[in-house]
């Protein structure tokens, strides 16, 4: 491909058209094979929150304010929250002409475009979203489930302990686009 991959995960407070993330990760493939990772934990105002999704992310065992709210030992210092402005502005230049990839992608740009303009900066990735999932179903003919079914159908093992997190949901997927368009495995 001659435009840079990023391969991206948020994890969310919800379901909902509003909802904000509180976690998000990029995996940034450049044409000359250059790769970075970041993460990121953002700040989250828990008043419009629907407690099963941050359940399932683990926000109240990962997440820094999430684990001083729920009375645990504070983070590692390489988990600090994050400003959402300078959070923004790594989003921005991590994914600047990328094409995004990702299990359901849009879910994740819908997110990312609002905390992008929210600040000032702008979505400026390729308008052609990449979803693995859809990938696989159609490489294997066959109704693909989510991003851990896709894994399994495609021959990939997982660590469970890493799905619904960022990171491991961006590493998860990357490794399905490249076994499924025939890359790096």
């Amino acid at each position: 491909m001659s435009r840079p991959i990023a391969f991206v995960d948020t994890e969310t407070d919800g379901l909902h058209p509003q909802r904000r993330a509180w976690e998000v990760a990029i995996i940034r493939r450049d044409p000359d094979g250059t790769r970075q990772e970041w993460r990121a934990f953002l700040p989250l105002d828990l008043r419009h929150a629907d407690p099963m999704a941050l359940q399932i992310g683990r926000f109240w065992d990962r997440h820094p304010s999430g684990r001083k709210v729920s009375g645990k030992e504070p983070c590692p210092s390489d988990s600090a929250v994050m400003s959402a402005h300078e959070a923004a502005k790594q989003i921005m230049r991590l994914t600047f002409g990328a094409t995004i990839v990702g299990a359901v992608p849009s879910f994740d740009t819908d997110v990312l475009s609002r905390l992008l303009r929210s600040e000032g900066y702008l979505p400026s990735w390729h308008h052609r979203l990449r979803c693995v999932e859809t990938l696989t179903a159609g490489h294997l003919r066959i109704e693909a489930g989510g991003l851990a079914d896709c894994a399994l159908a495609v021959g990939l093992s997982y660590d469970p302990t890493a799905l619904h997190t960022a990171m491991g949901d961006a590493r998860l997927a990357e490794q399905v686009y490249d076994r499924v368009m025939g890359g790096a495995s």
